[in-house]
């Protein structure tokens, strides 16, 4: 089974998106390897759709495409969340 993507959805210069990410590093940090999803960061300002869509709720946190959470990141349902889906 490949891993799940954990996408994170901000900007630059977003306190939020900051404190997400460092939450994001945190949790996986802390997983076993069979359950470290791929990463990937999306910038609203590089791209319109997304804007359009996030710019009032960023950051958002995506898994497999699918909306986990915006604003801020509960490391603990993040980390149930990975889990899970490993």
């Amino acid at each position: 089974m490949p891993p799940v993507t954990l996408t994170l959805i901000g900007k630059p210069g977003c306190h939020l998106c900051d404190d997400a990410r460092e939450v994001i590093r945190s949790v996986i940090a802390e997983l076993p390897a069979d359950a470290v999803p791929v990463v990937e960061e999306r910038n609203i300002l590089e791209d319109p759709v997304l804007h359009e869509q996030y710019v009032e709720d960023i950051p958002v946190v995506q898994l497999d495409g699918r909306n986990h959470t915006y604003w801020r990141v509960d490391p603990a349902r993040l980390r149930a969340a990975l889990l899970e889906a490993r």
